[in-house]
């Protein structure tokens, strides 16, 4: 049959002006979608891959508030609940406490894209709800309004987030539920339960500033049982017996490496001087007698803190207050809610000897 023949190149129907035309008409359009579509990835960067990325996993009550719908739901239950999410889809959700703190890494994203367009080693925050699906538009809608970059959603519709925060590979997981916070910590995951502030701050929109308690947060709770098992002076001993001993590694020593990592990237640029991280240690220990050990501890893991605060048993929501941390993680109740009355947005780390002293809430 003709036009089937593939042999002389000669026999072939030769195409017309008009399809040649029609062709590079195609090419052309082709060429603009394209051109249009490059233009709005570089607006909208692509997430990185989660083995390049510092993946942050925050929960839709820690990003927003969500005091009233969690009202709902427990009082009238789940029908009700996102019955009621569905009916408010347009309107907003306020800031939660891990808001700001989101934020901040998003300005820090922005900085590292200037300075390294083609890494990937940059945050990469993740909502992880037990929300049913049903609620996800109020919750883009939120996202969207206020100009966040969280591209993966992980809807699990009241099942456990574990499985996923692993899938992940998840550096920081902050809810507002501390059963789920339990169960990540339990499984090796850094993990804190938020808390919102009593009172209104302004948060650096320049500079993540984010400040860790020490014993059970950046390191172990090892030196923290012998205090409660044996008091303050066989603590101070202890510690001055060790104190070329290295601790052993808390669960947020992981997280604080990853803040090292970044600031490393600044630095080769040249912007020590203004570099958007900041990393605070504010620990209840006295320097003279049992600071000397954490200091040699960060040493022999090659880390640096910007600014190590030790308060000999004061009160830490004061130091706090001057700092204005966008996140402070600490493993006792009691300088969580010390924290907070003074306004810092505070998390509570499950972790070691003081959760037998202290039911979290």
């Amino acid at each position: 049959a003709p036009g089937t023949m593939s042999g002389s190149g000669s026999e072939e129907p030769q195409p017309s002006q008009a399809a040649e035309d029609g062709q590079q008409e195609a090419e052309q359009d082709w060429a603009a979608a394209k051109a249009f579509y490059d233009n709005q990835v570089i607006q909208r960067v692509r997430p990185p891959k989660p083995q390049n990325a510092i993946t942050v996993a925050v929960s839709s009550r820690a990003l927003f508030n969500l005091v009233e719908e969690q009202r709902i739901y427990e009082e009238q239950g789940l029908e009700k609940y996102v019955e009621y999410q569905q009916n408010n889809e347009s309107v907003i959700l306020k800031p939660g406490p891990a808001f700001y703190f989101v934020k901040a890494l998003e300005r820090v994203n922005a900085r590292l894209l200037e300075l390294y367009p083609d890494d990937e080693e940059r945050f990469d925050i993740v909502l992880m709800t037990n929300n049913h699906a049903q609620v996800g538009v109020r919750l883009i809608n939120s996202i969207n309004h206020y100009g966040l970059t969280i591209e993966r959603f992980c809807m699990t519709g009241g099942e456990s987030p574990i499985g996923y925060l692993t899938a992940y590979l998840t550096n920081l997981y902050l809810s507002a539920d501390c059963d789920k916070v339990q169960e990540a910590i339990e499984a090796g995951i850094a993990s804190a339960t938020m808390f919102t502030a009593n009172k209104d701050v302004v948060y650096s929109d320049t500079q993540l500033r984010v400040a860790f308690d020490g014993d059970a947060v950046i390191f172990s709770d090892e030196s923290e049982q012998i205090f409660k098992q044996q008091g303050l002076d066989r603590f101070f001993e202890h510690e001055q017996l060790n104190e070329n001993k290295p601790l052993a590694q808390g669960p947020l020593k992981g997280f604080l490496e990853d803040l090292g990592k970044l600031q490393k990237k600044f630095y080769a640029k040249n912007e020590r001087l203004n570099c958007p991280i900041r990393t605070y240690l504010v620990t209840a220990r006295s320097a003279a007698s049992s600071g000397a050990r954490v200091l040699k501890t960060l040493r022999s893991w090659g880390l640096e803190i910007d600014e190590a605060l030790f308060l000999a048993g004061a009160p830490k929501g004061p130091v706090l207050v001057k700092i204005r941390p966008h996140i402070f993680f600490d493993d006792q109740m009691f300088h969580v809610e010390g924290a907070q009355k003074l306004g810092t947005i505070a998390a509570h780390v499950p972790y070691g000897i003081a959760q037998k002293h202290q039911k979290s809430t």
